[in-house]
């Protein structure tokens, strides 16, 4: 039976445990905060510290630096996309012979949570310019696997999508996880060509000329593509 003694020391632990994750939380929810007010560029290690009221010494005893800080709070954008592309792909159909309405509801999902969220954009591109290894040097094993859990819980409701359609003979895809991986990629830079809203091509033999596109055009473009490579 426990005494006195060693019940208190477990009881502060658990005190000074649940206040890091408080702590923690209120981090992560301004840096969110400021990320969809001023853009990931501009959000800097000082204002977030201010908005919680701390100083940027504390931030980095939570986090290992600003890719932790970063990849953490791209995991709630994942987190609210996982949650548009499951309501997508159940409104889109539920029989097999509804893959392609399914796919279809699933990439507007994703182009419709990005051009909501530009600040979503921005964050998954920054990390995805740093390699493996690079990020495994600047962040914590628990930071990746979190980070790994909610980019593969919005790419498995792809893949499931994809290998329902290739089940019904809708889609020939040899490897749906791939396709999926390429597909998310593909669709950040498409989001990001939606936000920019300029197509670049040459007038003449080495005159370059700018057009317009609009979100609706890169969408429709993103699905006809994905729906093309699902069936090629």
């Amino acid at each position: 039976m426990p005494t006195p003694a060693t019940v208190e020391p477990d009881g502060r632990r658990s005190a000074a445990a649940a206040r890091r994750r408080a702590r923690e939380q209120d981090i992560l929810a301004a840096t969110r905060a400021l990320f969809d007010e001023r853009g990931v560029r501009d959000a800097q290690i000082e204002d977030i510290a201010k908005a919680v009221g701390i100083n940027r010494a504390i931030v980095y005893r939570h986090f290992t630096g600003k890719e932790e800080l970063f990849a953490l709070t791209l995991v709630g954008y994942l987190d609210e996309l996982r949650v548009d592309l499951v309501e997508a792909a159940e409104a889109g159909g539920d029989t097999d012979a509804d893959a392609r309405e399914r796919l279809t509801a699933v990439i507007g999902a994703f182009m419709d949570y990005g051009l909501a969220h530009p600040a979503f954009i921005d964050c998954a591109q920054t990390l995805m310019r740093r390699s493996g290894p690079e990020l495994l040097d600047e962040m914590s094993e628990s930071a990746l696997f979190r980070l790994g859990r909610a980019i593969s819980g919005c790419l498995a409701l792809l893949v499931s999508t994809i290998e329902q359609g290739v089940e019904a003979g809708d889609f020939t895809v040899a490897d749906p996880t791939l396709l999926a991986n390429t597909l998310y990629a593909s669709g950040l830079g498409a989001l990001q060509l939606a936000r920019v809203g300029i197509l670049v091509t040459e007038a003449a033999p080495g005159i370059p000329t700018v057009g317009e596109i609009s979100p609706d055009q890169v969408k429709e473009y993103l699905i006809a593509s994905a729906l093309a490579l699902a069936s090629s």
